[in-house]
């Protein structure tokens, strides 16, 4: 997720991003982006509390009951598909997972990996392919440093707006051309926003990825200062974490705040008996498909 920021705790879904129109998606890795993808400083919650079970109106028609069921929540997802759709690694290993969504930039993600490097830890990197097939040589500094690379889509949808066929093309477009840039096809799929429906969901398990999204989200997306990041994550980290941050966004954003949390931040869940892993390690499962 660019710019905007998911946040576990709210449900709404974010208004129409303030970028420039995103780059035509073609079908095959062949795609060549002209303009950079949609990004949304002020992007809404994306991990709602787990809200109480929809109501089911009842409507009446013609002497009949007719009865529609809600659209389920982020959180009614992951409760109904648990092997597809996950938050958080065991809370029994005292283990977390640094996350870094929107890039790769020239901007800030050679600086997050400078960061990372100098204190020895690998995190995970959810990617948008557009960005991918800009910057190739940023996403292949970051495979051989040993880190992880996901998928975030092609230019940052608000993926339950799309159709079928637009949804599956940011997945799979995106999937092309970090197989060829990085040698495999990522397992790992964040949605930008964190938003995603049922429908896609089925998807995503029919073709064997794998949801990830984030328990703590240290809102640096609004350009906040390392204090400020240090603070939001420590606060919310517990065993088995998943951390959000942001290694790219909007023109506008300033993640200076994230780079310079990195090292701190480090030292501090490391004083405190954490180990660093990449999120492939926390939940037990592999990086590719």
């Amino acid at each position: 997720m660019l710019p905007p920021a998911s946040t576990p705790s709210a449900s709404a879904l974010p208004t129409a991003p303030t970028r420039a129109p995103n780059p035509t998606l073609a079908p095959r890795p062949t795609l060549t982006p002209s303009l950079k993808p949609k990004i949304n400083p002020k992007r809404p919650v994306a991990q709602p509390e787990v809200s109480k079970r929809p109501s089911l109106p009842v409507q009446k028609n013609q002497g009949q009951v007719r009865i529609s069921q809600k659209k389920l929540t982020l959180s009614q997802l992951v409760v109904k598909y648990p092997d597809t759709f996950k938050l958080r690694g065991s809370s029994q290993e005292k283990k977390v997972a640094l996350t870094f969504d929107d890039g790769p930039d020239t901007r800030f993600t050679p600086k997050v990996l400078d960061a990372l490097k100098a204190n020895q830890v690998k995190a995970t990197f959810f990617v948008l392919g557009a960005m991918a097939n800009s910057h190739p040589d940023v996403i292949k500094r970051i495979v051989n440093e040993g880190h992880v690379i996901g998928n975030h889509s092609y230019s940052h949808e608000n993926l339950p707006k799309l159709s079928v066929d637009k949804f599956q093309n940011q997945i799979e477009s995106t999937e092309n051309i970090l197989h060829n840039l990085i040698g495999y096809a990522p397992r790992l799929i964040r949605p930008p926003y964190g938003a995603i429906n049922e429908e896609q969901v089925k998807w995503i398990a029919d073709h064997h990825y794998l949801i990830v999204n984030w328990n703590v989200d240290s809102l640096d997306w609004k350009s906040l200062n390392s204090d400020q990041v240090l603070h939001n994550i420590m606060q919310q980290t517990k065993p088995g974490s998943i951390i959000l941050q942001h290694s790219g966004g909007a023109d506008s954003q300033d993640l200076s705040g994230t780079v310079q949390a990195i090292g701190p931040l480090i030292t501090k869940l490391k004083a405190a008996g954490y180990t660093f892993v990449t999120v492939p390690e926390l939940l037990h499962v592999t990086k590719s498909k």
